[in-house]
């Protein structure tokens, strides 16, 4: 085994040659691909509508093709899942990522061609252990197993040559068969999608196998390494897995998961990488030991451009390609891929903390905030607001979500967060006051807003019972890796459904 981890580790780190390349030349390899995707899409349905043929450059492809979102393209969806091809991309679509439902309906399936499993998604799997390996040239990783929490998959409804399951499962599902032995648990197990028995099974199997890297959401991955914790009766997962190297995470913010981890794999040479994985497409790795942003891939096959904050709420709003960005600034994120996505919004926000190369960070969601009067509360504030009163306070966080308490006749607004605490504060109110003090010093308009609690009054903390989230996850149907809990929301339709429950 050693002879095969210096043979991959090896052949990983060639592929920093080629990533160096895009990092060399940004705009180059961006305009160069939408040049490709334009070319090979031109005699779609969808490439016919916006005459592909005669577009030559991003300012035309950017005047003709509107930006959208999954309602715009789900007719051409609905055609697809029932074996119609040619529509969105050139090659035939087989396969699709559920995700977290629209308006539109329950769950979003997005389409998923072989050039974006192997351009894409395959390549991006192989990049972060290319950038692995490349950073930590003493790695012992391939001497072992990797364990991949991922979703769930089965044949669609429509027929028997189309399916759909969560990315990671699709991913599983369509990995070349010399990778079945490196990883673990085995395919039956691993494509389970009743999530209970699933993490049992996993359990049980992967106690005894000498794992080496884990890849996965923060959450899921904690509720799997404790229920090994409490089938093995070891105090922590280094005495299970002594081997054990790498954690590979996405999905959510790592932020309120951190110290949890750091106390059931107590190693200082334990190793968390970031990845930001969406089922529309494989877009950022964590390039650098101890920071905490992540390189934008940029030969993917995927284009991007880029909406600033003040255009988020406009029905035409203007987009930036990435030649035009700026350092520090808030923005949604735009993708044409070749999957046939089209100037598509995915809903995510990013900001870029380097531009030489270009290096992201996630920052939220379009529609995952807290704007009740003009604070603009965004993900990332909450999570370094929430991450320093821990700190501070001794506590950890385990599961949370905020939503507005609005205007009354008789007080001001307020941000009430239900928090699910690991380790519990001593004092809620104090724990209560440093959010508060940290979110000042992090939001300029949330300062603005507490000022003599005129607009927005002290957070109301609210700590839930252990196992609110997972019963409240469960009673709506969404266990499992593709579905996280909603961090930030402008109205109170889930808080309120958590705080029922739980009376």
């Amino acid at each position: 085994m050693a002879l095969i981890n210096s043979v991959l580790s090896w052949i990983m780190r060639k592929r920093i040659h080629q990533i160096e390349l895009f990092l060399k030349y940004p705009y180059d390899v961006q305009t160069e691909w939408l040049k490709k995707l334009v070319i090979a899409a031109k005699d779609t349905e969808w490439g016919r509508k916006y005459d592909y043929k005669s577009i030559t450059n991003p300012d035309e492809f950017r005047q003709r093709v509107p930006i959208g979102d999954y309602e715009t393209i789900n007719p051409y969806i609905i055609r697809l899942r029932q074996g119609e091809q040619n529509l969105l991309w050139y090659s035939d679509i087989k396969w699709f990522a559920k995700s977290s439902g629209t308006t539109v309906g329950k769950s979003k399936f997005i389409p998923v061609s072989s050039e974006a499993l192997e351009e894409c998604h395959f390549k991006g799997g192989k990049d972060m252990l290319s950038i692995y390996c490349n950073n930590n040239p003493d790695t012992i990783m391939f001497d072992g197993k990797g364990l991949a929490l991922g979703g769930s998959h089965q044949i669609s409804d429509f027929n028997n040559e189309s399916y759909y399951g969560d990315l990671s499962a699709i991913i599983i599902q369509n990995l070349p068969w010399w990778a079945e032995f490196m990883r673990t648990p085995n395919l039956s197990i691993a494509l389970m999608d009743e999530w209970e028995s699933k993490i049992e099974k996993m359990a049980e199997v992967t106690k005894d196998q000498d794992v080496t890297n884990i890849s996965g959401v923060p959450s899921w991955t904690l509720l799997l390494l404790k229920r090994i914790l409490e089938k093995t009766g070891k105090s922590n997962i280094l005495e299970v897995w002594p081997n054990l190297e790498l954690f590979t995470h996405g999905g959510v913010s790592f932020t309120p998961y951190r110290e949890q981890f750091r106390k059931l794999i107590p190693s200082d040479k334990m190793n968390y990488l970031e990845t930001y994985n969406a089922s529309e497409g494989f877009f950022g790795i964590q390039d650098r030991n101890n920071f905490d942003d992540m390189l934008l891939m940029l030969d993917y096959g995927i284009y991007y451009e880029f909406i600033p904050s003040e255009d988020f709420e406009s029905d035409n709003p203007k987009t930036l390609t990435l030649e035009e960005v700026e350092a520090g600034k808030n923005y949604a994120l735009v993708i044409s891929t070749n999957a046939g996505l089209w100037r598509y919004k995915i809903g995510d926000t990013i900001t870029f903390t380097s531009l030489n190369p270009h290096r992201i960070k996630i920052t939220g969601r379009t529609k995952n905030f807290i704007n009740a009067c003009g604070e603009e509360l965004i993900i990332d504030n909450a999570e370094k607001a929430l991450s320093i009163a821990c700190e501070k306070s001794g506590a950890q966080i385990r599961e949370y979500t905020a939503a507005p308490i609005y205007f009354s006749d008789k007080d001001s607004a307020a941000h009430e967060w239900l928090i699910e605490f690991e380790i519990s504060p001593a004092r809620i109110e104090y724990f209560s006051e440093v959010l508060d003090n940290a979110l000042k010093s992090i939001n300029s308009d949330y300062e603005a807003k507490r000022y003599h609690n005129m607009v927005l009054r002290l957070p109301v903390i609210r700590q839930v019972p252990d196992g609110t989230f997972y019963n409240w996850m469960k009673s709506r149907g969404k266990l499992g890796g593709q579905y996280k809990v909603p961090r930030l929301a402008n109205d109170r339709r889930y808080i309120d459904e958590i705080i029922k429950m739980i009376k």
